[in-house]
């Protein structure tokens, strides 16, 4: 387990980085064969898992080493990659499930808490630990990779922003989508969703490196000219 100040790039399963303040500690792990990333957001003694993609013992495992118990778990989208340990993770901790609305019927288990509106517009987390809603988090939809996935906020004042994304964004371009529609439509949401943000905001995507709004904006003339 590395304690870092920024997260960087993990270069073996089962890797850890946490950044630890005096007001949270955020973690990460790869997992699967797709080497997913899966985030634990945590605050007094309780942890939101983003994305419980696989292996469920280990991130329960992680969980337990960083003193915490997972309270609630946020679901990104619906690809299966995403959401392989979702069902025992769900069953060891009784967490409460969050979603989004437009996938919601083809996850594995049914969201407690569903989200995404037709304006785009950012909604609270209702979050089942005690604690976590001091950390203020929110979500926006993100269509085109599927449906329609969500992205999880941290913009509050004081902390670096951040935007844990799913496969909606990468260093480079857009996640992938099945038709020129749908790459417009989530280049559309991430231009006026994700780009929209302060610069520094970090972008951590569903696999692979995080990267910032600041390194990857400006790219999206070329991307859409690329059409991928």
């Amino acid at each position: 387990m590395q304690q870092v100040t920024e997260f960087s790039h993990l270069s073996a399963p089962r890797d850890v980085q946490v950044l630890r303040t005096d007001a949270h500690t955020y973690a990460v792990t790869t997992v699967g064969s797709m080497d997913n990333n899966c985030w634990l957001l945590c605050r007094g003694g309780e942890a939101l898992l983003v994305d419980a993609a696989d292996d469920a013992e280990h991130l329960l495992g992680l969980a337990e080493q960083l003193g915490v118990r997972i309270t609630d778990v946020l679901t990104t989208h619906q690809h299966a990659d995403h959401t392989r340990a979702l069902a025992d993770v769900l069953e060891a901790t009784g967490a409460r499930h969050h979603g989004p609305r437009l996938d919601a019927e083809a996850l594995p288990v049914a969201p407690d808490r569903v989200y995404g509106n037709d304006d785009g517009a950012r909604e609270a987390l209702d979050l089942a630990g005690a604690q976590l809603p001091g950390l203020g988090l929110q979500v926006i939809e993100l269509r085109g990779h599927t449906p329609g996935g969500l992205a999880v906020l941290d913009l509050a004042a004081g902390r670096v922003p951040r935007a844990w994304v799913g496969d909606s964004v990468f260093p480079g371009g857009v996640g992938k989508t099945n038709s020129p529609e749908q790459f417009q439509q989530l280049l559309g949401d991430v231009t006026d969703r994700i780009f929209t943000l302060p610069d520094e905001t970090r972008i951590h995507p569903g696999h692979g490196d995080s990267t910032s709004v600041g390194e990857e904006k400006d790219k999206v003339d070329e991307w859409a000219a690329r059409g991928w």
